[in-house]
């Protein structure tokens, strides 16, 4: 077994790869993502031989909800749920397990980040992430697509491998999304400290098609179907359930609500 990867660097700090990430894809920069999953390497590698220690930080969403309290806004909700964990708590020492786990959840938070988006928070081996679509949600759509592409993608070239190498378990997520109002809502009249979240329609919808989905797919609702490129629509194909798994029914037409599947 290979103790290490190839010519691997020390990390460059949570905060500044963020930046560097976020700042590019503002400005019009290309994302580079055989760089991110580089990155990736280098902190997962880092984390599991030394104890490297995230970021966990959600400021830049809880700032930007506090600035909100009350309001209605367009939002495209993702949930990024790592499967398999409960076998994955069999089989790895409690130290090792939660070192892996929060390697993923801080990765996924750099991809989101990448794409524009904000973390919520984070629920046991969840990441809730959304995307605020107010100026121009056909963009918006496409960023959070190339988000969840991008994430598997980080997972199977990134991290993985360097699983691998320690005779890890390998990860895979299911990965769900819609979009729709949300309302920000803070739990208390604190500015500062209250707890803040967000509520809507496309959050239960977004937790709810994610438990649906197979390891390493992609659901999203019809709401951010509609709102893609044609190009990623292609990639994508409405799912037909069976025996009643899917019953919610869109407010405006009455028919069930459709949910299409990426096909990778």
């Amino acid at each position: 077994m290979s103790e290490e990867p190839e010519k691997v660097d020390e990390p460059i700090p949570t905060s500044n790869i963020v930046d560097m990430m976020f700042s590019g894809a503002n400005a019009g920069g290309t994302l580079d993502t055989e760089s991110l999953i580089k990155e990736t390497q280098k902190r997962v590698w880092s984390s599991l031989k030394k104890g490297y220690e995230y970021d966990y930080s959600v400021d830049e969403s809880d700032k930007f909800l506090r600035a909100h309290v009350a309001q209605k806004m367009p939002m495209i909700v993702m949930f990024v749920d790592l499967a398999g964990s409960t076998d994955m708590a069999l089989l790895l020492p409690p130290e090792k397990l939660g070192i892996i786990i929060s390697s993923f959840s801080q990765e996924m938070r750099f991809v989101i980040r990448y794409h524009g988006g904000y973390v919520l928070k984070y629920v046991g081996d969840a990441v809730i992430g959304y995307f605020v679509a107010e100026e121009n949600p056909l963009v918006v759509s496409d960023n959070a697509i190339n988000c969840a592409k991008n994430m598997i993608d980080v997972i199977e070239r990134g991290i993985n491998p360097i699983l691998s190498q320690y005779e890890y378990p390998e990860l895979s997520v299911k990965i769900g999304m819609d979009f729709g109002e949300n309302v920000v809502v803070r739990y208390g009249s604190d500015q500062i400290r209250s707890h803040i979240d967000i509520l809507g329609p496309s959050v239960s919808i977004a937790a709810k098609i994610t438990a649906l989905a197979a390891p390493n797919q992609i659901l999203i609702g019809e709401d951010v179907y509609k709102k893609i490129h044609p190009s990623l629509k292609e990639l994508f194909e409405k799912v037909e359930w069976h025996d009643n798994q899917w019953s919610y029914h869109n407010r405006e037409t009455g028919k069930i609500y459709g949910v299409y599947a990426m096909h990778l």
